[in-house]
């Protein structure tokens, strides 16, 4: 990743992250990531069902499933593999997320299997003591969610950063090498802007994009200004 500002966009289970509409979505995201190579990273979290469609589609971002279970293939009704979200061309995965809760022997396993099939993993949590304990297991990047921000607007970079700080700390105690992400509220440039200022890798975002009225508009606004504070900040 270098130091490229990382924007992941979580498209959930919202109406627009399905079929045309979250396709749209997926293929703006592709033309801002096209506009700001080599400067910014952007990737998508879609929905298991739209992972093949999007993976195909796109050129410069990169696709990750919402959610892996820790299983590995075999009799397991429903549940989706790391190996399945590959196969469709997925990139890596999300997990732990505030709305997905696992234990932290799922996300090891996780992490694990990720490595062995090189893959990524974007590990969640909702404390910077939650943090820590995450980073130990080494994931490709973590992001810092305070639940109770999530969906609000109220972004934990300026309304909250003692947690991102906090977490900082922590995770650079345990792993120095794991970038980390602000997630929860993040709706505005400056909101972005200020979570580079505090000194994570970049945002993980979901309503603020996938509920706007112009998405694309609004990923180039947060990319725009991660750049913008990046830069200026060496």
């Amino acid at each position: 990743m270098g130091l490229r500002p990382v924007l992941v966009v979580n498209f959930k289970a919202y109406e627009t992250a399905i079929g045309a509409r979250g396709m749209a979505v997926a293929l703006a995201a592709d033309r801002v990531a096209s506009e700001y190579r080599g400067l910014a990273r952007i990737i998508v979290a879609v929905p298991a069902t739209e992972i093949a469609r999007v993976a195909e589609a796109v050129e410069e971002v990169d696709v990750y499933a919402q959610h892996v279970d820790a299983v590995d293939p075999g009799a397991h009704t429903g549940a989706v593999t790391l190996e399945a979200v590959k196969e469709a061309g997925g990139r890596g995965t999300l997990i732990n997320h505030s709305e997905r809760r696992v234990t932290i022997s799922h996300i090891d396993f996780v992490v694990r299997k990720a490595v062995r099939l090189g893959m990524e993993v974007l590990a969640c949590a909702d404390t910077p003591a939650a943090a820590a304990a995450v980073a130990a297991l080494s994931p490709t990047m973590l992001a810092v969610e305070p639940p109770e921000l999530i969906g609000t607007g109220i972004p934990v970079s300026r309304a909250r950063p003692e947690v991102v700080t906090g977490a900082l700390r922590m995770v650079r105690a345990v792993n120095p090498d794991v970038p980390v992400l602000a997630g929860a509220g993040i709706t505005s440039g400056e909101d972005a802007a200020a979570a580079i200022r505090l000194g994570t890798a970049g945002v993980l975002v979901a309503s603020a994009v996938m509920k706007a009225p112009d998405p694309e508009a609004k990923m180039r606004e947060l990319v725009e200004a991660m750049v913008r504070e990046a830069e200026a900040r060496g």
